[in-house]
């Protein structure tokens, strides 16, 4: 659709903030307990966090996305800021009551793509930064994303859905006209797809995604792509701006293979498409280097097993050969980035903690910074992003255990924090201190890492209660991160323990793999349990106020956990898998967890798949139990808290079951939600806790 609408802005960038039609401020209402000398529930409201940090390719800007919640709508609010490199100095250039995202530079850096919904609905503008205007380029009919410029600055190009045709029983079946005026019952919804459904969406709707081009000045964007597949979820321009190359997979049996795609090269002019890699498994993230003579991109095997590190791989674009660089790294590589014509940046988890490095094609690798993080609010998951200038300069989020992500910019070895976005809200609080703690596990004698967080005002002297909360995935880790979650349980007087089992990621695939048809097992949780021990071991937990809680992953480990022991006073399980038979087919990632994390099909495997249930220990359930699912969760059904219920109820243990309404899985994703989810775990805990001095 052709539109070239100009909004100028009324000041300039070297004077006052640019785009601010309404106060900057944290939240719209004033908070209740803003005096508090410490972290309370209402504070999370009140959270601001940078994500999608992108500097200018010469290296004099960052732009980035400042995240903040509204009390009044219980939402996120996105605002686009703009940090100048040397000095420092922070200005507004999109703050309203719109959302801003995927900020993008020109190659110039002098013109600034982004997607908003400042017009009604989320389209494509351009902002001139000399200029001080901004344009709306786009009036597309659905979301656009992906949004990727052109080298040479003449056109962008970004993905989006597109209608297919319905489901071949619905186009067969006889329509009945309706009368004029009419009120008839909502029409079925007819589903043939392998992949009907997912998590946050819903049932899917008969789209695919597919890749178009639209001119930087202005203009209609053109479609390149078209068919039942999905097109294009990295986007890159070949040096000379003609030619585009992306992953997919066009396998006629595509939505049966959730680990494979290729890469491919599609002719701008010519429409002509043609493969640059076949190799089994995933190719993605397609990068050229500066002289164009290579291409960098990441590799993951297909292997129908749950976990494998993720490798670069270089294509010579002369002969077509490929390369492997640091092939034994054990470590998943992500992000890579172009540094010289023979080496890049790269980010790895390591450890409980996310790096950047450098990385030669020799495969020397270089660690530049452990701090990329903050990112994941409610709880420590390893988080964080980064971005690269044409001459080396990286700017990040920066992360903490005491602070959610902030910009910060890495030159000549040296790493500086740019902003302090939660300076006013967190600077004058006590907080929980972050503690690391060791331990070998009592099934096999593996080291176990975890963390525990002593409330404010600790004193050894004195007792106190501790929850063991286990992260999800399980093929995830934890960290020395901040997590809004832990600070509120640790607020209210618990000590918090988490540790990274058996399977987590960051510590190399044969860790990884120790759980590998075996989620969840007594193996597993001997390694909690053992941490538990090491923490008594310390002298300041109360070995008579144990409790347990974990979602998603960590739910199915929890509700495992109280089938083989007693120790814990209440558990609160949240988003679990209790019955593995009935979720594999029921969820939305069935075609991925029945090949990859179980032996085969159900069916086929009953034993296997039942005695990884907790439902399978629900006989030895001793512990009263807190559930929390979301109603619309469709990656661990709502169903599998309700079995978990329902047998609770019959064996006479004391249980509830939360659902939190138009929830999916992701209940922290809004910040009320969030708060309802501690204050729920809390309530339930307290009802139990017993005096520890």
């Amino acid at each position: 659709m052709r539109t070239f609408t100009v909004a100028i802005l009324a000041t300039l960038l070297s004077s006052t903030p640019l785009c601010a039609e309404e106060p900057i401020s944290r939240a719209a209402a004033p908070m209740p307990n803003a005096g508090s000398a410490y972290f309370e529930a209402e504070d999370i409201f009140a959270l601001e966090y940078a994500s999608d940090v992108q500097i200018s390719p010469d290296g004099s800007k960052i732009v980035y996305v400042r995240a903040s919640n509204d009390i009044m709508t219980d939402s996120t609010r996105t605002r686009l800021w703009l940090l100048d490199v040397k000095t420092g100095r922070e200005l507004p250039l999109f703050a309203d009551k719109f959302n801003y995202s995927q900020p993008r530079w020109s190659a110039d850096s002098q013109q600034l793509a982004f997607i908003s919904d400042m017009s009604g609905s989320r389209q494509i503008h351009l902002h001139y930064l000399a200029e001080n205007k901004t344009a709306q380029l786009s009036t597309l009919r659905q979301s656009p994303s992906n949004l990727t410029w052109a080298p040479d600055g003449k056109q962008l190009a970004f993905t989006m859905n597109v209608d297919a045709s319905e489901a071949d029983v619905k186009q067969r079946v006889k329509k009945v006209k309706k009368p004029a005026g009419a009120k008839w019952s909502e029409p079925a919804v007819v589903l043939d797809r392998v992949r009907y459904q997912a998590d946050g969406q819903g049932f899917l709707k008969p789209q695919f995604r597919q890749i178009f081009v639209l001119p930087a000045s202005g203009g209609t964007e053109r479609q390149l792509t078209a068919g039942d597949f999905h097109y294009g979820s990295d986007l890159s321009f070949t040096p000379d701006s003609k030619a585009l190359v992306f992953s997919a997979n066009l396998d006629a049996e595509w939505e049966y293979q959730p680990r494979d795609s290729n890469l491919y090269r599609l002719d701008l002019t010519s429409g002509a498409l043609s493969a640059l890699t076949t190799m089994p498994g995933d190719e993605s993230a397609p990068v050229f280097s500066p002289d164009g003579k290579q291409l960098a991109f990441l590799w993951q095997s297909n292997a129908l097993v749950p976990y494998s590190n993720s490798k670069l791989k270089v294509l010579s674009l002369s002969n077509n050969t490929i390369s492997d660089i640091a092939a034994d790294f054990d470590r998943s590589i992500q992000n890579p980035n172009w540094l010289s014509n023979s080496s890049f940046v790269v980010q790895y988890d390591d450890r409980g903690q996310r790096k950047l490095a450098t990385l030669s094609n020799k495969g020397k690798i270089t660690d530049l910074t452990a701090s990329l993080g903050g990112v994941s609010q409610p709880q420590p998951y390893l988080s964080g992003q980064y971005s690269v200038s044409d001459n080396g300069i990286i700017a990040y989020t920066h992360g903490s255990s005491q602070r959610p992500s902030d910009v910060a910019v890495l030159q000549k070895g040296k790493s500086t924090v740019l902003t302090a976005l939660n300076e006013d809200l967190l600077g004058h609080k006590k907080l929980a201190q972050v503690h690391e703690i060791t331990y070998k596990s009592s099934f096999d004698g593996e080291e176990i890492q975890g963390w525990y967080m002593t409330p404010p005002d600790f004193d050894p002297t004195k007792k106190y209660p501790l929850l063991l909360e286990i992260h999800g995935g399980p093929h995830l880790a934890y960290g020395p991160q901040w997590s809004a979650e832990m600070q509120r349980y640790a607020k209210e007087g618990y000590v918090v323990f988490y540790d990274n089992h058996r399977g987590s990621s960051s510590y190399g695939e044969r860790f990884a793999m120790l759980l590998h048809n075996k989620y969840s097992s007594p193996e597993d949780y001997a390694d909690h349990d053992s941490g538990v021990n090491a923490m008594l071991k310390l002298g300041f937990v109360d070995e008579n106020n144990l409790f347990i809680g974990g979602g998603s992953a960590g739910g199915i480990a929890t509700a495992y956990a109280i089938g083989l022991t007693n120790r814990y006073k209440a558990a609160a399980v949240v988003k679990p898998i209790i019955n593995w038979l009935s979720k594999v087919l029921t969820g939305d990632s069935y075609t991925y967890q029945t090949f990859h994390q179980f032996p085969g099909v159900p069916w086929e495997n009953v034993e296997h798949y039942w005695q990884r249930s907790p439902l399978s220990l629900v006989g030895n359930v001793r512990t009263p139990t807190i559930l929390i699912t979301g109603e619309q969760d469709r990656r661990t059904p709502i169903s599998e808290s309700e079995q978990f219920y329902q047998a609770l109820k019959l064996r006479r243990i004391d249980t509830a079951l939360v659902r939190i309404p138009g929830s999916p899985h992701g209940i922290s994703n809004r910040p009320g939600r969030m708060i309802e989810k501690v204050e729920y775990m809390l309530a339930w805990f307290e009802k139990y806790r017993t005096p520890s001095n």
